[in-house]
């Protein structure tokens, strides 16, 4: 299991941040006092020295602090900076993102452009895979040449026995009928075992599939529309093509209504259910196991983890009485979806066309954006040591891991000071703080990709030789010792994650920049920013299902039973509040589906803040643009959350996503603060402080 900083629509998780930068603006100081309206308004004086890292004219100073404090340190910005056309949402992790992207184009179109690469490096092959995804004219002349054989193979499949071998052959691209790979035992981390759990749906979420809502009607009708104007471009006439659709729409919805909605997947105790190889076949004969290991080197396997058994039972029963007409064009269906990026023009205009509902961008990413982001998906690591030799210094390495241990010393006192957690449970906690291994900027041992070959010839070949490798690569971890030096993240990524089974926590190269880490920039700004995402990371060890793992990264129990009441407590404070939360009319934040994040970001901030006020900055409490250290260290966290996004992608990320949206990812953890409150002497009454009686506090 692992936790982003940040997760939207791009796979499985997008970040976006932003530079920022204040040397020139004004030099103001914020204070407040009361209208003859009761009304708490800004004055702006200047005074203090100027300062880097906190933008003064994103600020919106009509808007008193203690009222939306979201809106007060980002609402000019949120006017200035309407959303691109071809994006989602625009806010600080967008630009930073950007910046990350130009600097990445212009290592790819130098490698891409450079012939004289020797066959096989990881030049070569970083070079030919950007070359080939940019070259849209051979795209075009190749049409389905290099697609049909796999199409050939799916309509050869007679009967129950062909989809098995189908199922059971690793060299298949596309989602099958459940998912299937290797990874580390959650009550065994230093083993890895055979994990099989629930899959096999286009659409984002199951909801999807069953919700009568009219936005779900909605994305159904547009799935259908894509569905049949994909078949009829691949040779079925306007019925067939119908028949088709309904046939997979029909198969994935029995899917949907036997998998667990994404809350019940939280729970980390109920998705663990280990059989021996012959339970798991006696229970579902159908999915023929034994043939899946076999084909998949894992004949040595006497284990299964089953993730969701009600679904495998469901898929197990589908496999034999679903037509094997229908299941072919289900197989047919996954296989062209998952590849329409390296497709003919028609296929990917079709493909946005239909995310344009879910999204509701406005026209699709420039193409070099397109293959950027696909050269960082299937060879981040080789395209990973070239991008940090150029855009990240063994300094700014140490400068994090320096900071990391600031954090970790902060965290420590905070744990040993929480009056309501026991002595014994306190010393599990500690012990798990210290063991936390911390991996900054790009891994010290590269990914190997001598077995990955890639030329200029096929983009979509490209993607299926990525693919192979990938689950060739995964399925050799298996009899092998756990590799504890595997990163999850490629370098250019802006954001950074916790692993809870090898007890790490990740911040690549790409969010060790401005806003969240800036050398110029004083403390307040840096722990505000790069110091919270520390927090939120080392937190989720300690949410309400990471607590569940203990230092060595096994599913474990280690609070007294006491201790675990009085956290959960607490915890269900936090998502009452947040189920409260409405970004859109009619649509609320689920309080526990972002549990995990929010518990991240209440905790990251808290133990920031505890860090920061050790600092020379906070203890010597001196004005820079006007602000106090303390109103400078809530203004970062603020700043970092701007963004403006579109409805459609709202309502989508609501119900898909465990991080909240940004406003409320800012908001709400300041309005349990007392330090916040007292930095802009917020008063009892005011929209960003909650009562004492409703107070969220865990660290």
């Amino acid at each position: 299991m692992s936790k982003s900083f940040f997760a939207g629509r791009v796979a499985l998780s997008a970040a976006m941040l932003a530079l920022v930068a204040g040397g020139a603006q004004a030099q103001t100081k914020i204070k407040t006092k009361s209208s003859s309206q009761g009304k708490q308004k800004v004055v702006v004086s200047t005074m203090g020295q100027s300062g880097v890292g906190i933008t003064l004219a994103n600020l919106d100073k009509s808007v008193p602090p203690c009222d939306d404090f979201f809106q007060f340190a980002n609402g000019n910005w949120l006017k200035n900076n309407p959303i691109p056309a071809s994006e989602t949402g625009w806010g600080g992790f967008n630009q930073l993102r950007n910046r990350n992207r130009d600097v990445a184009r212009g290592i790819l179109e130098k490698v891409a452009a450079d012939r004289t690469a020797k066959p096989g490096t990881n030049a070569q092959k970083v070079g030919d895979f950007y070359a080939s995804a940019m070259d849209s004219m051979a795209v075009e002349r190749a049409g389905l040449k290099y697609l049909q054989p796999r199409l050939d193979k799916i309509n050869a499949i007679q009967d129950v026995a062909g989809v098995q071998r189908y199922l059971a052959d690793p060299k298949n691209v596309g989602k099958g009928w459940y998912g299937f790979g290797v990874g580390q035992d959650s009550k065994n981390s230093t083993l890895y075992a055979v994990q099989v759990r629930q899959g096999g749906l286009t659409l984002a979420d199951r909801d999807y599939y069953l919700k009568d809502d009219t936005r779900s009607k909605t994305i159904r009708a547009a799935y259908r529309t894509y569905q049949v104007n994909l078949f009829k471009m691949l040779g079925d006439d306007q019925a067939t093509a119908e028949k088709n659709a309904d046939a997979v729409t029909r198969i994935e919805t029995r899917m949907a209504k036997a998998s667990r909605d994404r809350v019940a997947l939280r729970d980390r105790e109920s998705n663990y259910n280990k059989m021996t190889v012959a339970q798991a076949t006696a229970a579902y004969p159908n999915l023929d196991f034994p043939l899946r290991l076999k084909e998949s080197g894992l004949s040595g396997a006497k284990d299964i983890i089953v993730g969701q058994p009600d679904y495998l039972k469901e898929a197990n029963a589908m496999i034999k009485d679903e037509p094997i007409a229908d299941q072919k064009q289900y197989l047919r269906w996954h296989l062209v979806e998952s590849v329409t990026s390296a497709l003919p023009k028609a296929y990917v205009d079709e493909a946005f066309r239909f995310s344009q509902v879910i999204s509701g961008a406005k026209v699709p990413q420039a193409r070099w954006k397109r293959a950027f982001a696909a050269t960082d998906g299937a060879l981040g690591e080789a395209f990973g040591q070239l991008y940090v030799d150029q855009d990240f210094s063994p300094a700014a390495k140490a400068r994090a891991k320096q900071m990391v241990e600031n954090m970790r010393m902060a965290y420590a006192e905070r744990i040993q000071a929480t009056e309501w957690m026991s002595a014994a449970t306190k010393a599990e906690a500690l012990k798990k703080l210290n063991a936390f291994v911390v991996k900054i900027g790009y891994p010290d041992k590269w990914k190997d990709y001598s077995k990955l070959n890639i030329s200029r010839e096929s983009a979509l070949n490209n993607l299926f030789a990525v693919s192979e490798f990938n689950t060739y690569d995964n399925l050799g971890h298996f009899g092998q010792p756990v590799d504890r030096t595997v990163w999850g993240m490629t370098p250019p990524t802006v954001n950074a994650y916790y692993n809870a089974s090898l007890n790490e926590i990740v911040f690549p190269a790409g969010i060790l920049q401005s806003p969240f880490y800036d050398p110029k920039a004083d403390d307040a700004v840096n722990y505000g920013g790069i110091g919270a995402v520390i927090g939120h990371e080392m937190t989720h060890g300690f949410d309400d299902q990471g607590r569940k793992v203990d230092s060595e990264g096994n599913l474990r129990d280690w609070w007294t039973k006491e201790d675990g009441e009085k956290f959960m407590a607490k915890a269900d404070v936090v998502g009452k509040q947040y189920d409260a939360f409405s970004p859109l009319d009619s649509v609320h934040v689920n309080g526990k589906l972002t549990m995990g994040e929010n518990l991240a970001d209440l905790g990251g901030l808290t133990i920031a803040y505890a860090a920061f006020m050790k600092t020379p900055q906070a203890k010597a409490n001196k004005m820079i643009d006007g602000f106090t250290p303390e109103q400078r260290f809530f203004l970062s966290w603020a700043q970092i959350w701007r963004i403006n996004q579109r409805p459609e992608t709202t309502r989508q990320l609501v119900q898909t996503d465990p991080h909240s949206p940004g406003q409320f990812r800012t908001i709400g953890p300041l309005q349990n603060f007392p330090e916040f409150q007292k930095a802009f002497d917020c008063k009892d009454g005011d929209k960003m402080v909650r009562s004492a009686a409703n107070r969220a506090k865990i660290w």
